[in-house]
């Protein structure tokens, strides 16, 4: 526990990565994200999700592992992807639990035999590939061949890239077009909107045991502003004014002490 947390009396530190799949808070909009790849998975589709940092992926992608819970999946998330092709399926296998051989065609065929013995024992795997826009190229190039089974007949698998907007710009390169065109799910992730912004504070905040506004309304658009609806900077932002807040012995977070965090964070719209 941290002096903050005894100063407004909270059971926990309110804006940690510490928190369950289950407990996750999801605006509307990311609700319907997470039921779109889903439903993706359902159909045993491929799909590609996009959104600058800090705007929820992970966030997502984790609501997406809980939602898929209780269904016959196998969910592997990779997440090593600056490597080339061989080491990149090295790591996949590894990921499975999958003994695999030396050369780039072994490593290929224990993840493609894998993926036929789970579809035997009727479990659908789906491989969740982080942070893919820094896939190096000869991957990219392969990738669309991993979705290819009897003839491009049957979908043995799904295939979820998540990464930065400038995956989409990637996978819109010509030479890129055969993957671009199996990925029927083509979903982006937008930054919180102001109101979003207060629930969520309101809802890390509930979840220390505290259940009165905190942050004052203007304190509040101007954390908003600042931070674009970024979860993540929302999360730093959020954290180090309620350390000021307590040194200074305040029991409530305002707009001065919001731009004093700004200020020294070095963020633009900390000024007056």
């Amino acid at each position: 526990m941290t002096s903050y947390t005894d100063h407004f009396g909270f059971n926990a530190v309110p804006f940690s990565k510490d928190i369950d799949d289950d407990k996750l808070w999801l605006p509307p909009s990311k609700k319907s994200l997470v039921s779109d790849l889903v439903e993706c998975v359902q159909e045993r589709k491929h799909a590609v999700v996009t959104g600058e940092s800090g705007a929820g992926k992970t966030c997502v992608t984790r609501a997406v592992r809980h939602a898929l819970g209780n269904q016959p999946v196998r969910l592997t998330y990779c997440h090593n992807v600056t490597l080339g092709r061989r080491d990149f399926y090295r790591h996949l296998c590894h990921a499975l639990g999958v003994p695999y051989g030396s050369t780039a065609g072994d490593v290929f065929l224990s993840v493609t035999r894998h993926v036929e013995d789970l579809a035997r024992e009727r479990v659908f795997p789906v491989f969740l590939v982080d942070e893919a826009h820094m896939l190096h190229q000869d991957t990219l190039d392969h990738l669309h061949i991993l979705t290819n089974y009897a003839w491009d007949s049957k979908s043995l698998l799904s295939l979820i890239l998540v990464g930065l907007p400038e995956l989409e710009e990637r996978l819109g390169l010509r030479r890129n077009r055969s993957l671009h065109s199996r990925l029927s799910y083509r979903l982006s992730i937008e930054p919180l909107s102001p109101d979003d912004t207060a629930d969520y504070i309101r809802m890390r905040l509930a979840a220390v045991g505290c259940n009165k506004e905190l942050f004052t309304s203007d304190a509040i658009a101007m954390l908003h502003e600042a931070t674009s609806g970024s979860l993540r900077d929302i999360d730093r932002v959020a954290h180090s004014a309620l350390r000021l807040a307590a040194r200074k012995k305040r029991k409530l977070v305002e707009r001065d002490i919001i731009q004093a965090v700004l200020q020294s964070s070095g963020y633009l719209g900390g000024g007056p």
